[in-house]
């Protein structure tokens, strides 16, 4: 029964269906965050401070780097009007303003009773190293009517 899909905008997604997106961070991405959330952290501001650290240059805050995550869930895969319900994400590798990162998302398990899946998550930087990996468990809310 597939029914838990009715009025999903994209419909039922097959397992191993994959959606990714990309774009390059920058120092914009940096303050809207801190505007949302207060996140002042030198290592996302202080060019001399973090140059003498292992990360050797700014960086964008995690949200930043996950939220791409956000973006292709809600408007691609499993698409419109989807939420998480659960995430599980190791952040590996911090990614610096300027840098161009493509968030990555394969359905591993789909239920038909109600519109919610599984999905393996990743982010990647341009030199292919992971950024962030891990699961979500997403719901999508039936937007339109009559499907």
């Amino acid at each position: 029964m597939e029914n838990g899909w009715k009025g999903t905008m994209n419909g039922k997604p097959q397992r191993g269906q994959r959606s990714s997106r990309e774009r390059t961070t920058s120092m914009r991405d940096v303050e809207a965050f801190t505007k949302m959330t207060g996140d002042k952290n030198p290592i996302h501001y202080d060019s001399e401070i973090v140059a003498k650290t292992v990360l050797g240059g700014l960086v964008v805050q995690g949200g930043v780097t996950t939220g791409l995550l956000n973006a292709v869930v809600a408007e691609s895969l499993p698409g419109p009007g989807t939420v998480f319900l659960e995430t599980n994400w190791r952040l590996k590798k911090a990614v610096r303003v300027g840098e161009t990162i493509e968030a990555r998302v394969e359905v591993i398990e789909v239920r038909d009773d109600k519109p919610i899946c599984t999905l393996k998550t990743c982010v990647v930087d341009s030199l292919g190293d992971i950024c962030v990996e891990g699961t979500a468990v997403t719901y999508t809310l039936p937007i339109c009517e009559g499907r």
